[in-house]
């Protein structure tokens, strides 16, 4: 079976896959230039890396501070 392919705006199974990837990891701590590679570094990943901005980042953040509250 093939990975899902994720673009930028799917920001709750990025959120997902960053909590399930980096659980020792707390999502306010991260700047913004690791939480970028690391979402084009999951398995699926098809967003073109220039299409990001800091409000998307951004909301990728809230949704993986909010996966880890759940």
């Amino acid at each position: 079976m093939s990975a899902q392919k994720l673009d930028w705006s799917d920001t709750r199974e990025i959120a997902i896959r960053l909590a399930d990837s980096k659980p020792e990891i707390d999502p306010l701590t991260v700047r913004f230039t690791d939480l970028h590679r690391w979402i084009t570094e999951i398995e699926g990943f098809v967003g073109d890396p220039k299409q990001s901005n800091e409000g998307i980042l951004e909301a990728i953040q809230m949704m993986w501070i909010d996966e880890r509250e759940d």
